[in-house]
């Protein structure tokens, strides 16, 4: 693992050491006031044994613009690029080769200091995880649109990838999966009317031949890289796009008529998690089976082939190890 210290206003003491549990002093700033952010990206190998790393400058960016809402200092973009070049000299041999896996990189910031009282800590520590993964979801998912509890509200953290806002998703997510949902279809804190994301996903949704989403400009919906990428590919096969807020009556009525052709959740996680039904106030509707022409299906195959270095880079999405 790659291990930094931010100690009297400076980046420092960059290493990679082994994997190990970390000693923390139990006035440790983030276990009590929860000064953390994180990324997560992946490193896939290529046919010709070469490690490639999907857009990990705009998880760097996005990584600090997290960090400047929770008062951290943002970490350089050498210092991170370089963090994680070093890390992946040691642990190239665990990129898998099987097809569909890749080496998930985790990259987080946390406060140092070990001290009780409510202020940003002077002192942070960066690290950077490693851990090989298969698909996220093997199977397409059972999502459950959520009119009770928020995820974020205009003003709050919502657009920044902080530890507590996973936090407080645990308890709604868990009470829809007791009642056999796999995620949630997240709504808007103050009507919830509109249709933001989901609990690990942002969401898409193809209606009448238009692919719709959310935009990102509340405050409230986390900047995907992957939903970005996702768009800029759309509008490339010619794929009518709207970045607009979906209602939840909106989707209700897609349904019912069955314009609603797709929906699907996208993340580095999941890359692209089809969705098979959405639970709407108490009642289920099925979507439609995936079919090989799916723009979905489409949009997966574009990215995996990106992803693992079989078609041209034309975006510089690509960093070569």
């Amino acid at each position: 693992m790659f291990v930094a210290d931010y100690i009297d206003g400076e980046w420092q003491n960059p290493m990679v050491v082994p994997y190990a549990p970390l000693q923390l002093n139990p006035a440790n700033a983030t276990l009590h006031y929860g000064q953390s952010v994180f990324e997560g990206l992946k490193a896939y190998r290529n046919e010709d044994g070469e490690i490639l790393v999907f857009r990990g400058d705009a998880n760097q960016q996005r990584l600090n613009e997290s960090a400047k809402r929770m008062c951290i200092p943002e970490v350089p973009k050498e210092f991170f690029m370089e963090g994680m070049r070093e890390l992946l000299k040691v642990d190239r041999e665990w990129v898998p080769e099987q097809a569909g896996c890749s080496l998930y990189l985790r990259p987080f910031v946390f406060a140092a200091d070990d001290y009780l009282g409510i202020r940003p800590s002077k002192k942070y520590k960066f690290m950077i995880l490693a851990s090989p993964v298969g698909k996220y979801y093997a199977k397409p998912v059972a999502v459950k649109v959520e009119t009770r509890f928020a995820r974020a509200i205009e003003g709050g953290t919502g657009a920044a990838k902080a530890a507590g806002n996973y936090a407080g998703s645990l308890y709604p997510a868990l009470k829809a999966q007791k009642d056999g949902y796999d995620q949630l279809l997240w709504t808007d804190g103050k009507s919830h009317q509109y249709i933001e994301e989901s609990g690990t996903m942002n969401v898409m949704f193809v209606i009448d031949g238009v692919l719709i989403t959310a935009p990102t400009t509340t405050g409230t919906i986390l900047k995907g890289i992957t939903r970005d990428s996702i768009l800029t590919l759309a509008k490339e096969m010619g794929m009518p796009v709207e970045e607009r807020f979906l209602t939840v009556i909106e989707l209700e009525e897609a349904l019912n008529s069955g314009k609603l052709e797709e929906a699907f959740g996208t993340g580095t996680a999941a890359t692209v998690a089809f969705i098979r039904l959405i639970n709407i106030h108490g009642k289920d509707y099925d979507l439609p089976d995936v079919s090989p022409n799916a723009f979905s299906v489409q949009i997966l195959e574009a990215l995996d082939n990106i992803k693992y270095g079989k078609v041209p880079d034309k975006y510089n999405w690509i960093m070569k190890y």
